[in-house]
């Protein structure tokens, strides 16, 4: 790994750790903290995490439609990503079906403030050409599936007193997007790509989807 990609991963851990702790004093996530977490708390954050879920396929295709043939193996490598993940919301929909839930109920629902400034930044940003900055997003994304998702689904499983396929979403991320991250590695060396514009690039958009996913979690309707 060369000097560059180095420095930019010990910048967006830098991200990362701050983000955990500002994701600590989100109400949501302090309550489940306090042991306080309630069976109408899970099916808000099911019901507020389902249309970001079922957007991220959607924004990973488009930024493999924004790259041009140097970069094939990204959007090989994005198209595969997206495959994977297009039908994740699945498993959200029938985790909320098991808690007392209605699918009319969580694919009627609009984005809150949140994840409507969280779509319109992934999207935006996908638009560009050879969107390559996006890994400072998947960063995020993928490390909160990797650190978050199985303490939050294990924390909700026992506080609830659920069974393990009633927080099958979380459960699932915890144990795959360690993997994504692997990927992580690997694009973040691939075609030489990194620049000190598209480090620094990396890296700000890793801070303002930090910010937009936690926005996602404190406007909670």
């Amino acid at each position: 790994m060369s000097q560059l990609a180095e420095a930019v991963l010990q910048d967006l851990l830098i991200v990362w750790s701050d983000f955990d702790s500002q994701l600590n004093q989100v109400p949501i996530i302090e309550k489940l903290q306090r042991k306080k977490f309630r069976l109408e708390d899970y099916r808000t954050l099911l019901l507020n995490l389902r249309q970001q879920v079922i957007e991220g396929s959607g924004w990973i295709s488009r930024a493999a439609s924004s790259m041009t043939p140097p970069f094939a193996e990204f959007r090989s490598r994005l198209l595969q990503h997206a495959v994977t993940e297009h039908r994740d919301y699945e498993l959200l929909e029938q985790d909320f079906l098991s808690v007392g839930g209605t699918l009319e109920e969580i694919q009627a629902a609009s984005k809150n403030i949140g994840s409507e400034a969280f779509s319109a930044c992934m999207y935006h940003q996908a638009s560009q050409p050879n969107p390559l900055p996006l890994l400072g997003a998947m960063f995020i994304i993928e490390g909160l599936g990797q650190h978050k998702a199985s303490q939050w689904g294990r924390a909700i499983k026992e506080q609830l007193q659920l069974d393990a396929d009633q927080v099958k979403f979380l459960l699932y991320h915890g144990e795959n997007d360690p993997s994504h991250m692997e990927e992580f590695h690997e694009l973040l060396t691939l075609n030489d790509w990194l620049t000190e514009a598209t480090a620094e690039r990396t890296v700000t958009i890793a801070k303002v989807v930090a910010r937009l996913y936690r926005l996602q979690l404190e406007e909670l309707e």
